[in-house]
């Protein structure tokens, strides 16, 4: 009845009986309403009543699935594979009418559905379904699992590599249908290698061959990368093309579009935007797209009937990823090779002792050229050793050798120059100064290093002293290190050629292409830009700053680095010229003149086989303070046939955002040791770290995330006191753990 119709006193008396008949109606309720993301009351699904849930919480001791009840609302889109969010560390005390209530909200991902729990416990049911799109399946889940089993890490942790981040707009777009597969190419420049044409024929007929490709210099890579993936997707299946950075990943991105034409493949890079990268990422995982070129995330790309994965450049540091556990590209395509039973090309234009060990093991092939390929497409490798220099007045006088000055002067007649100069942070090892083979350890052939405060020889991976060095090539007792004056050089060569322009290329800025016009072109390695038509000439500096870093693979990054730049030059028949600042008689030197990287790789390979390195070995490098350090050793049960060397300092890393991945807080003084094991003992390894982590994480030690950090700790079947475990682990000490390290000294 509207205010009009009522008397001057009826209003104020009915009111209060109408609000007394609505308060009892609402009390005498037997049913109350579900509440949203509680679930309240709720009737569970009628069929698979159980959702078995991976929660994102990344941690070692909550490395396992938990249960959740299904309510019956939720039964059609709580399908395996979606998202969900769900309350996370109730305890087992928070039980209201059977069901689990309390905790945290937290995201995860459905698993399956199951019958029945094995947990006879309350289960608190799903929160809420974020999205109906199924992003986790079966063979992705496969692969992550065996990825945080190789390196020691969490399930859940892989996945946020594996899973880009959701965007509800590109979520909601329709991805169309897969193309029809193309006609397989012609050979085009792969007839270059032995067996070029026949690894093209084995994926257009659908086979999966595994190659290890050492690629003629030039700029023709890229196009026989997308001719490998045009034969793949002529054969029906998908291909994946992993490169370390975006700009090789514009070429191939390029050589595909111009091959294919557009929208036959996706590019997922870090650059296109969590947009657009998410929209590509569905694509893929639709089926709609075959084909996938990106950088390092791109290794989990859920291609439909994959048929051949590829690598470029696995010696690139950016192919390992920065947060735990800190997986390869290259172990992680070798592992979908044979989970996915498809083909496996790794192409460089140098070689790495892991891929000489994929050849020499027979997993792989070798897809070379012949020496006459070689010596058509490389330019001419010219040295300056210290005896050139000591001759050399105007290299005294200027700092640079007649010999590179010629160089440049000539190859500015044709074109650009390239100078390479080593990057700051390039610190030297100590080496012999006669013969200057570097300085090892007689117990473990670690490198040796000064103390600072004393300046005693001490070995940088077991701590020993060394106090009667002497060396075991000539019998030499002096050692040497040389110091780095890289940009005085630069501002030499600037000076020398005043009407030239400079163009310079690192972090700062680096230049992906510059023009065919003569300049000169300083670059720091691995920042190269792409020159018209080729560079004319060539100067490597400071060659003794990279080769006298403290790692067990300075040789073999230099090398790579080199020829990396090398490979930019116009060939030797049209006046390719490079001019190398290194001492001749030097291994990877050596290689670069007669352009054989894999035969440095084999031979690296042999020597790393006899003194137990990596590759041949597995390793894992353990960090910490010296205290938690020396807690986790003592709990770990290592293998019997594991060597443990030192611990030694960890470098102390200053405050900043530049501070390394895995490097200690500032202020705080760590240790390392490294784990050795034999071949087939990886595994054991391995699972011996990942078990000792997740014991002193129950225990609530700090770093219970590791780098990205953890809010608590609880389960929705049985695991529970995340208060507790957040409060003892604020005065605890963290361990981190990595498992086959790039740097290990």
């Amino acid at each position: 009845m509207s205010r009009e119709n009522q008397g001057p006193d009826e209003g104020g008396a009915e009111a209060p009986e109408q609000l007394a008949l609505i308060r009892e109606s609402v009390r005498k309720a037997k049913v109350p309403r579900a509440k949203p993301r509680t679930w309240r009351g709720a009737a569970v699904a009628g069929e698979l009543p159980v959702a078995r849930v991976l929660v994102d919480k990344g941690v070692l001791h909550l490395d396992r699935y938990f249960d959740y009840a299904v309510p019956e609302e939720l039964d059609a889109v709580a399908q395996p594979g979606v998202r969900v969010r769900v309350r996370f560390g109730a305890g087992a005390r928070n039980v209201r009418d059977g069901r689990r209530e309390g905790g945290g909200l937290i995201d995860g991902f459905i698993v399956e559905r199951c019958a029945e729990s094995d947990y006879q416990g309350p289960l608190a049911a799903l929160a809420q379904v974020v999205s109906p799109e199924p992003v986790l399946d079966e063979r992705l889940l496969g692969l992550a699992r065996a990825v945080a089993d190789r390196y020691a890490g969490s399930l859940a942790d892989v996945l946020q590599l594996a899973v880009p981040p959701r965007h509800a707009r590109a979520e909601a777009r329709e991805s169309g249908e897969p193309p029809a597969p193309p006609e397989a190419p012609e050979p085009g420049s792969w007839r270059r290698y032995g067996h070029g044409a026949e690894f093209l024929g084995a994926l257009a007929s659908g086979g999966a061959p595994r190659a290890v490709w050492t690629a003629l210099p030039g700029p023709e890579w890229a196009e026989e990368i997308a001719r490998a993936v045009q034969a793949t997707l002529a054969s029906g299946r998908g291909a994946l093309v992993v490169v370390p950075t975006g700009r090789p990943a514009a070429r191939v991105d390029a050589a595909l579009t111009e091959l294919l034409g557009e929208g036959r493949h996706a590019l997922l890079t870090a650059d296109a935007g969590q947009e657009k990268r998410y929209a590509e990422w569905l694509a893929v995982r639709r089926g709609a797209v075959r084909a996938v070129v990106g950088t390092r995330a791109a290794m989990f790309a859920p291609v439909r009937d994959l048929g051949l994965v590829v690598i470029w450049d696995d010696g690139d540091s950016s192919h390992s990823d920065d947060h735990a556990p800190f997986p390869h590209v290259r172990e992680v395509l070798e592992l979908r090779a044979s989970r996915d039973k498809c083909g496996f090309l790794l192409g460089s234009w140098s070689c790495t002792v892991e891929a000489a060990q994929l050849v020499e093991s027979g997993w792989a092939a070798p897809l070379v050229a012949d020496r006459d390929q070689v010596r058509g497409a490389a330019p001419l490798v010219r040295t300056v050793g210290d005896g050139d220099l000591a001759r050399d007045e105007a290299a005294r006088a200027a700092r640079l050798p007649t010999l590179a000055w010629r160089a440049v002067r000539e190859g500015l007649k044709h074109g650009p120059v390239l100078v390479q100069v080593p990057r700051r942070g390039y610190v030297p090892r100590l080496a012999c100064e006669r013969c200057r083979e570097p300085a090892r350890c007689r117990h473990c052939a670690g490198p040796l290093e000064a103390r600072e405060s004393t300046g005693v020889l001490c070995c940088g991976w077991c701590g020993r002293d060394e106090g009667s060095w002497h060396c075991g090539a000539c019998g030499g007792f002096r050692l040497r290190a040389q110091v780095v004056g890289a940009r005085r050089t630069a501002e030499e060569l600037g000076r020398a050629f005043p009407a030239v322009p400079v163009r310079t290329s690192g972090r700062e800025q680096v230049l992906d292409t510059v023009p065919g016009a003569p300049a000169l072109v300083v670059s720091t390695p691995g920042a190269e830009p792409v020159a018209e038509g080729g560079y004319a000439a060539a100067l490597l500096l400071d060659g003794w700053a990279m080769l006298g870093r403290p790692d067990l693979r300075a040789g073999e990054d230099a090398l790579r680095r080199w020829i990396s730049a090398a490979s930019l030059v116009r060939p030797q028949g049209v006046g390719g010229t490079v001019v190398i600042v290194a001492e001749p008689t030097l291994r990877p030197v050596q290689a670069l003149v007669r352009w054989d990287p894999v035969g440095h790789a084999v031979r690296e390979l042999a020597e790393r086989a006899e003194l137990s390195f990596p590759p041949v070995s597995r390793m894992a490098a353990v960090s910490g303070t010296a205290e938690a350090l020396a807690g986790f050793l003592a709990g770990a049960e290592l293998p019997g046939d594991a060597v443990v060397l030192g611990p030694v300092p960890v470098p102390e890393a200053p405050p900043g955002p530049s501070r390394r991945p895995g490097a200690p807080p500032p202020g705080e003084h760590w240790e390392r040791v490294l784990i050795r094991v034999p071949p087939g003992s990886g595994a054991a390894l391995a699972a011996s770290l990942k078990t000792a982590q997740a014991a002193r994480m129950a225990r609530g030690a700090k770093g219970a995330r590791g780098p990205k950090g953890a809010k608590g700790s609880g389960g929705a079947r049985g695991a529970s006191g995340a208060r507790g475990a957040r409060e003892a682990g604020a005065a605890a000490d963290a361990v981190r753990i990595r498992v086959d390290p790039l740097d290990i000294g």
